[in-house]
């Protein structure tokens, strides 16, 4: 597998923001600024809450079937190759980690069987479009924690995709998470979202390199990055951090640090930053803008560069 240049574009796929003169700019955008030879469309599927078995993927605010066609072909009018991934959220704001149901049905209760099954159906659409578009990679699910441990279901859902998708196929386990999976023998290559301490890189390589070694798959980070605001290097994956003012300083340092401790790992593949949206803010705002994307800002040029070497 050949590096990994990546950058997620797009998330979380609204209706309408995509397949626009604006959508256009911020992709068009990401190639020059980045370097970047890959990149994850990430869209959303909704499910009402955690418990909830059905998944809603053509109605509402998810992005329609000829966005996602958009999507595609931009990147490739773009050069870029592609990774489609379809990730399923709560519209009540649960984090998807924490969908979760009795380990066996119940009457009257929800069931994982009925769950699977609506996803099942989720994924399998999107998997078609990634063969019918000639995605590279199709990414079968993302930060599920709570699903993990439901092994059969998640290697009779990968069957029924490959039927459908020839590409490359990979499953975005959360961070921490890569040596609980048990089932990585049935994907091509295992990734996981890399948001560990800027001081802590060094214990979590070597805990993912057994995983790595283990089942002798190709590994890279399908998300990983730092929102420009102090105090967000010590916990990368925290959106909603608020403890003092922007920093680009900040973001450009756990970059630094990431990029020179990953770079001499010879089975890490690369990387699928977080993240650009597909309606920048203006360049003058970089400077106040306290999110993951670093278009304008100081860490824009250090990931521009070291893409660039690789």
């Amino acid at each position: 597998m050949n590096f990994i240049k990546g950058m997620t574009w797009g998330w979380v796929g609204i209706r309408g923001q995509w397949a626009t003169e604006e959508a256009k700019h911020s992709m068009k955008k990401m190639k020059e600024r980045l370097a970047v030879n890959w990149t994850a469309i990430a869209f959303q599927g909704l499910q009402e809450t955690a418990h909830s078995t059905e998944i809603n993927y053509k109605d509402g605010t998810v992005v329609t079937d000829d966005e996602v066609y958009w999507a595609i072909n931009e990147a490739k009018d773009l050069g870029l190759s592609v990774c489609l991934k379809p990730v399923v959220n709560c519209s009540d704001g649960t984090w998807r980690a924490h969908i979760n149901f009795f380990d066996l049905d119940v009457p009257c209760e929800p069931k994982w069987s009925e769950w699977f099954e609506s996803y099942t159906n989720f994924i399998l659409h999107y998997a078609k479009i990634a063969e019918e578009t000639d995605c590279e990679m199709f990414c079968v699910g993302c930060e599920m924690v709570q699903t993990d441990r439901r092994e059969q279901e998640w290697r009779e859902l990968i069957r029924k995709v490959r039927e459908v998708y020839s590409g490359v196929v990979t499953y975005n386990c959360d961070k921490y998470q890569e040596g609980q999976v048990k089932w990585w023998d049935a994907v091509d290559v295992i990734s996981s979202s890399g948001y560990y301490p800027v001081d802590s890189w060094d214990e979590h390589i070597q805990r993912i390199k057994k995983v790595v070694k283990r089942w002798g798959k190709p590994f890279f980070f399908m998300e990983a990055g730092c929102p420009s605001r102090f105090g967000s290097p010590m916990v990368p994956n925290d959106w909603n951090l608020n403890k003092g003012q922007v920093s680009e300083e900040a973001q450009d340092d756990y970059y630094k640090e990431m990029f020179s401790k990953l770079d001499n790992e010879e089975w890490f593949g690369g990387y699928m930053l977080w993240d650009w949206p597909a309606h920048l803010y203006e360049r003058d705002q970089a400077s106040s803008n306290d999110d993951y994307c670093m278009y304008g800002k100081k860490a824009e040029k250090t990931v521009r560069n070291y893409y660039s070497s690789k």
